[in-house]
């Protein structure tokens, strides 16, 4: 006990209490109530004094009540409710100017701006940018480029959220980058933490022969709500929302927590036929799970709203106590679908509305393929150019290249994908030869083998403190194992993620690997960096979690392992057209290790040598 006869737990409580009475007060008109808990010690961080007020007040109720329940908020809460994140960008500059990396609390504040600490792996920050359907200008990129050259590290990784980060950042130069950005027209506003990530939509879209509609007006509309709003910063934990339009290339909406598939609605099931987005829901593959249909069929012109009443259901219900169970999916398994979507009605002031599964025309399967390589538009003459780039990396030298042939070949546009690669588009046909020569002369391809196509891989240990190997080295040194030894007449994609996170999404690849010391003897002392490696994954129409067939496999023994599941299959297959992930699930694990133990792989380049 203190001396003012409150233990902390008591003082924090009664914080809590106070905090969450004023929101409601707030929120019916009526002024707040009291003051600080009695003998409340002082923040470290400056704390806004009086109730809370406007957009924060959701948060705050919430927060107050998991404490009068009880429960006591986890640090990154409780870091919130003292100085919400977008409020301490001056703090931000003023450190800056010390050249001084921040402490865990504002280490995770400064996410919010898009500034992530990754020491140990660097001593350095990385800035993750916003960039709506994963599109942008042609200068855009170029700006991107030169604010890495003078700013970072020289060179820009793409990621699976059609993203770009710069990495290398000294801790002096975090504002400046910032700042450049939006002089370019770019933000890495609540692009890391417990924010609405980089919304994801079809990167052929307004150019592709096969899609039910252009996913960019949506996107950009939900993007420019999510910047606008401040009640939708500062979540129980991050949300993911991705539009997809029915295209060729595979967005993986099915692993975001809102998933919005075009889809055309039939006539005769009571409502207006023509093309609608599809509701799914719970998409989180690190936890095992896709999103699920709902039922819901959204106008594309609503979607935002739709989103936004979702959103502030998770607000409201997301657990602000324990941050492994802090997602969506864990408010849909609380309370099902059919209570969820109440909630979302109520959030949102009118029905949705529900169709029957017969009620949707089929969706065009994907093409795996799609995003690498010459493609046609559906404008007459025109085409994509789909362009590789090992592991998501490129130097700037080679940004500025790329952005010289969208300019020069191209309608100007640079458009990422989920797949760590970009397309260059509205390429005459009469220009794609010259476009191709200067990728080439950049150290850069349009073309891929099938393993190479469909090679994903996270930061890895080379970048992120998390990370338990080098998935981008080992990445790569898969293909130079695999490339040329064995071939292949079907894509199949290989991910290698290098922590629980599940970056890469490991659990959706045909191979998946995640990052695991593997000790080299009984004791367990002696560790070298490895991978569990699973099997079976899926996305799209093949949507399936991979199961575990390999654990504990140093990385050094990876591309053996992995050659031995692709000879096994090509051995083994039914027929010709049947995919290695029809293969493998057709068989247990302890058949297929038995294939793999019998298959023989080809002597390594090394050996041969």
């Amino acid at each position: 006990m203190s001396d003012t006869g409150f233990t902390e737990d008591q003082k924090r409580w009664l914080q809590g209490f106070v905090s969450g009475a004023n929101a409601a007060r707030t929120a019916r008109g009526l002024p707040g109530i009291g003051g600080p808990a009695p003998g409340a010690a002082a923040s470290s961080a400056p704390a806004a004094t009086g109730p809370a007020r406007g957009p924060d007040a959701l948060h705050h109720a919430a927060m107050a009540r998991f404490e009068a329940a009880g429960r006591k908020l986890s640090p990154q809460e409780i870091a919130k409710r003292d100085e919400h994140p977008h409020d301490a960008y001056a703090r931000l500059k003023a450190e800056a100017r010390t050249g001084r990396f921040p402490k865990p609390m504002d280490d995770f504040r400064w996410r919010f701006h898009g500034l992530y600490f990754v020491g140990p792996a660097q001593n350095a920050f990385m800035c993750r940018l916003r960039i709506p359907n994963g599109i942008l200008s042609h200068w855009q990129f170029r700006a991107v480029a030169a604010i890495a050259d003078r700013w970072g590290g020289g060179y820009a990784h793409a990621t699976t959220r059609s993203n770009l980060q710069i990495r290398e950042i000294a801790a002096e130069h975090g504002p400046a980058l910032i700042e450049a950005l939006a002089m370019a027209g770019l933000t890495p506003k609540g692009s890391g933490a417990d924010n609405i990530r980089n919304v994801t939509g079809s990167p052929t879209a307004g150019i592709d022969p096969d899609e039910l509609i252009d996913t960019r007006p949506h996107a950009l509309d939900w993007h420019m709500h999510v910047l606008e709003s401040r009640t939708l910063h500062g979540l129980p934990r991050k949300f993911n929302v991705a539009f997809d339009g029915g295209g060729r290339v595979a967005v993986l909406e099915e692993t975001n927590d809102i998933a919005f598939q075009a889809v055309a609605v039939r006539d005769g099931f009571g409502v207006e036929p023509g093309i609608w987005y599809r509701l799914a829901l719970g998409g989180i593959t690190g936890h095992k799970d896709f999103a699920r249909d709902t039922g819901v069929v959204v106008r594309p012109e609503d979607a935002t709203a739709v989103a936004d009443a979702i959103v502030r259901v998770f607000i409201e219900h997301g657990d602000r106590t324990d941050r492994t169970k802090a997602r969506f999916k864990y408010v849909l398994d609380a309370f099902g679908f059919d209570r969820t979507l109440q909630l979302v009605e109520a959030a949102l002031g009118r029905p949705l509305t529900r169709v029957p599964a017969e009620a949707i025309g089929p969706r065009r399967p994907i093409d795996r393929f799609a995003h690498v390589g010459v493609h046609r538009q559906a404008q007459p003459g025109l085409n994509w150019l789909g362009v590789v780039l090992p592991v998501g990396r490129m130097t700037t030298a080679q940004m500025h290249g790329l952005a010289d042939i969208a300019a020069t070949f191209g309608d100007g546009d640079i458009r990422l994908t989920v797949w760590q690669n970009l397309l260059v588009s509205g390429i005459p046909d009469a220009m794609v030869a010259a476009a191709t020569a200067r990728l080439a002369a950049l150290g850069l391809t349009h073309e891929a083998s099938s393993i190479r196509a469909g090679l994903v891989a996270c930061t890895g240990s080379r970048g992120c403190k998390f990370a338990a190997a080098d998935t981008k080295g080992d990445a790569l040194a898969i293909a130079e194992a695999l490339d040329g030894r064995i071939a292949l007449d079907q894509p199949v994609n290989i991910h290698l993620t290098g922590c629980h996170h599940s970056c890469a999404q490991h659990f959706i690849g045909d191979i998946g690997l995640i990052a695991t010391r593997v000790a080299l003897d009984a004791t367990g002392e002696d560790t070298v960096d490895g991978y569990h490696i699973h099997v079976g994954g899926g996305f799209a129409e093949r949507a399936a979690i991979a199961r575990e067939i390999f654990p504990a496999t140093p990385s050094s023994e990876a591309p053996a392992r992995i050659e031995s599941l692709l000879i096994a299959w090509l051995g083994h297959r039914t027929s010709a057209d049947e995919s290695f992930q029809a293969f493998v699930q057709r068989h247990t694990i302890e058949i297929l290790r038995g294939l793999c133990d019998a298959a023989t792989p080809q002597p390594t380049r090394e050996a041969a040598e």
